[in-house]
Formats: C-alpha cells, sequence, structure tokens
C-alpha cells in the first residue's frame, strides 16, 4: 500500500479542513476556500465538492490546493501532522526491491523496459494536462448559468487526477512508481488512443486547408482516470 492510500485510509477530508482551519457546519457545509465564498457552498465529508466553483477531490487535493504544494508533498504533510504511521515493506519485499530501494532517483539501476515505460506514460500523462489546461481556459462558461460545456467538464474532472499522477512519476519513490505503472498503465495506453485519434483527425482537417483545436476530443469517449 503505498502513501497516498495510506493517508486516505486515515484521514478524511473534513477531518483535515477543520484542523487546516475549515469552518464547517453540521450540514456538512463550509466556505469554499478555492474562490470567493460568502455563503457555504463546500460540502466537506470523505471528499470536498463546491457546487459554487466545481472544486472537488480528497483529502489529498484538498491539502495541495490549500497549501499549494504538489499531491506528493500533500501526502506527506498530512502523514506528519496527523501522525500516520506509514506501513514499511516486509522482508520479502525489501529483499524483491533491495537494488531500487535507494531513495534517490538517479541511483535506480532501471532496466530498459521500465524506464520506457515510464517515460511514456510521463509523456502521454503530460499531454493531456496541457490540452485540459486549454480546455478550462477556452471553454469556462461566461455567465452563471450557461450550461458548461464537456470539455471544461472534463478539464475540472481530470486536471488534479493528471497531476497526482505526475506527481508520482516524477517524484514518488520507486515502490510507487511500479505500482503506478502495473494499476494504471492499461489506462494511460487507452489515453494514447484518444490522443491519437484526435491527432489524425487534426492532421485531416489540416490537410484540407481548415483550422483545427482541441475541440474535435470529446467525451463521448473519454478515458476515466480514476
Amino acid at each position: 500500500m503505498n502513501i497516498f492510500q495510506q493517508v486516505k485510509e486515515n484521514v478524511s477530508t473534513r477531518q483535515a479542513a477543520e484542523v487546516y482551519g475549515l469552518k464547517i457546519n453540521r450540514n456538512g457545509m463550509a466556505c469554499c476556500p478555492f474562490h470567493h465564498d460568502r455563503h457555504p457552498s463546500m460540502k466537506v465529508d470523505k471528499v470536498f465538492y463546491c457546487f459554487a466553483c466545481g472544486e472537488k477531490g480528497d483529502v489529498i487535493s484538498f491539502t495541495s490546493k490549500m497549501f499549494g504544494i504538489t499531491p506528493y508533498e500533500a501526502a506527506r504533510k498530512l502523514a506528519e501532522d496527523f501522525q500516520i504511521v506509514l506501513e514499511k515493506q516486509d522482508n520479502k519485499e525489501k529483499k524483491k526491491f533491495k537494488k531500487q530501494a535507494i531513495p534517490k532517483r538517479n541511483a535506480f539501476q532501471l532496466t530498459r523496459e521500465f524506464e520506457k515505460w515510464e517515460q511514456f506514460c510521463i509523456r502521454i500523462l503530460s499531454d493531456y494536462l496541457h490540452l485540459l489546461e486549454d480546455w478550462k481556459v477556452r471553454y469556462a462558461p461566461q455567465s452563471f448559468d450557461e450550461a458548461w460545456d464537456d470539455r471544461f467538464t472534463e478539464a475540472c474532472k481530470q486536471l488534479t487526477t493528471v497531476n497526482y499522477y505526475l506527481d508520482i512519476l516524477l517524484e514518488g519513490e520507486l515502490r510507487d512508481r511500479i505500482d503506478f505503472l502495473s494499476d494504471k498503465g492499461e489506462e494511460v495506453k487507452q489515453l494514447e488512443k484518444r490522443m491519437e485519434q484526435f491527432r489524425r483527425r487534426n492532421h485531416e482537417e489540416n490537410g484540407r486547408g481548415s483550422q483545427q483545436d482541441g475541440s474535435q476530443l470529446r467525451t463521448s469517449n473519454a478515458c476515466e482516470l480514476v
């Protein structure tokens, strides 16, 4: 079990929010700290969701946003602040990963296969992240009562998750990165297919002189990253 799983099993978003100064009423509602909120619009329990600005996530993403730190740093902070005793690898697992147990990334003697697979996931997730960032600005609603474009909705839903995954791959311990590639690798491969479909359509449209952008990558065939 990695650090993210251990933290989420031991601390709810409500517990963290109260410790970090958020006032939550009996109905579990609080003023959202992520926008100028005069009336409680954020529901806080095991996870959080703001009905006004749409921010949502778990205890790690809440802490990350609250303090302006990465999800990995947020997990470390929560473990320290709530005195969570993180599980250590058992002897069998330690032997299995003895050579990789050096804390500094440059010291790892990574196999070529692992290295290629990790870089592949980083590349695909980075491309997707840039697309989501563009969508969140380009398709943001212009008024309170305007219906949300599905691309804007996807960006709001997936940005935190994609940043979370990239933090694991770029800053996580080797054990966490191995777990990610094992658990989420197939999802990233499906995301690559979706991105490739967009690139082909974009190339075809440009060949006919049409100006194309990320709007062709619709959420009707979205790859859920959870």
